[in-house]
């Protein structure tokens, strides 16, 4: 091969291996006419028109997303509960059957690498759990599970390329996914999950959402995954259903106050530092009481009691310019805070936004607390999270 060949061949892997990857609903996306984007490695639909009418969709009648860029992890073998409890800040142990929980992963350190939804699959004489992670930190999370199962009996596998994920999501889900399947949906209880058929499709059906709203996500075969979608929607279009792409998701996600990596969650934040302390817990069901960054923990959860740190809350605009993650708050001209997130709200019609600000700045009705938009200080009212809270 001459030296021609050879760039034109390291240029082609180059190629092949930035390329975004593709999902089992690519060809879907495209004859819908979405606007595609690249997040995190995957070329994904960002909306198909208007993401506003999509959010609204949701919020009043329902949406259907393509979710499949999204990490699944399995989790077996003897001591699948022990490894779990020693390399999660929750208590794995704890879950039953059936059952999903929120939880995270941190380094050495304390530092949150990920937030994750552990789904507990098999009964104690064969354990099984299948880790949910964010697209964007789903090699993270393999890697680092991997690494930590040296030492005990339990096997990690990457079953990224074993799913497609669909999600239909908003107050008429219910009614459409019942048209599709005899699962037993009233007495499925939201984070809870079971295998079913949907259009004659396997699946596991999980009542988990990112949305603020009732509805499902299901877990199926990347070669079904078409086949359900198409059915999905001609069951959910006369009731008012439609396509719904990752835009709108990050504006329902942040109206229900709803924590993003990389915005109100990173490596530099401890649980406790995020407000959501809660999840981790010291004692566990299991030997593995001594997990991986407890005594950071530990000690975060010792300053968080005697000298808060920053808090998360909401911001709602008195104007109309949007803020946008990295802004500053401020208060008496001086900064008091950073912005998370930040977009226009359908649902209140106004510009909203996440900050993590000083403690004596955090309660709701904080007077003089405006952010800083290119140089002008805009007035926001502080507000507690969520904006938006569905009627059950």
């Amino acid at each position: 091969m001459g030296r021609i060949d050879l760039a034109r061949h390291a240029l082609g892997v180059f190629l092949m291996s930035t390329a975004p990857r593709l999902t089992a609903l690519d060809g879907v996306h495209r004859a819908l006419g979405a606007t595609m984007t690249d997040f995190a490695g995957w070329d994904m639909p960002l909306r198909y028109g208007s993401e506003r009418d999509e959010h609204n969709a949701v919020r009043t009648k329902a949406g259907l997303f393509d979710l499949s860029h999204m990490g699944e992890i399995t989790v077996t073998g003897p001591e699948a509960v022990d490894f779990l409890n020693f390399s999660l800040v929750g208590n794995v142990g704890s879950i039953g059957v059936g059952r999903a929980r929120y939880t995270m992963i941190v380094a050495e350190d304390g530092g949150i690498l990920d937030d994750l939804i552990v789904y507990r699959l098999g009964e104690a004489e064969a354990p099984e759990y299948m880790v949910v992670a964010n697209a964007s930190n789903a090699q993270v999370v393999l890697d680092t599970l991997t690494a930590r199962a040296e030492g005990f009996d339990a096997e990690v596998r990457d079953d990224r390329d074993a799913y497609a994920l669909l999600a239909v999501q908003g107050p008429e889900s219910p009614g459409i996914l019942k048209s599709l399947t005899d699962a037993d949906l009233d007495n499925l209880k939201y984070y809870a999950g079971l295998p079913g058929t949907v259009a004659g499709v396997p699946a596991l059906i999980a009542r988990t959402g990112y949305t603020g709203e009732d509805g499902f996500e299901l877990f199926v075969s990347p070669g079904d995954a078409e086949k359900l979608w198409n059915a999905l929607m001609e069951a959910g279009t006369p009731v008012g259903m439609v396509p719904a792409g990752l835009s709108c998701r990050d504006t329902l996600r942040l109206e229900a106050g709803m924590p993003l990596y990389g915005h109100e969650l990173t490596a530099e934040l401890t649980p406790f530092d995020a407000g959501l302390g809660r999840v981790v817990k010291f004692e566990k069901t299991s030997r593995a009481d001594s997990f991986v960054g407890r005594e950071a923990l530990a000690a975060a959860a010792e300053r968080a009691e005697s000298a808060p740190p920053r808090k998360l809350v909401g911001l709602i605009a008195e104007g109309r310019r949007v803020p946008r993650a990295g802004f500053s708050v401020v208060a008496d001209g001086k900064v008091i805070g950073e912005v998370t997130s930040g977009a226009p709200s359908p649902t209140l019609g106004k510009p909203i936004a996440m900050a993590y600000v000083d403690a004596e700045h955090a309660a709701p009705g904080t007077p003089g607390v405006g952010v800083d938009i290119r140089g002008t200080h805009e007035p926001y009212e502080v507000v507690a999270l969520p904006f938006y809270k569905r009627q059950k």
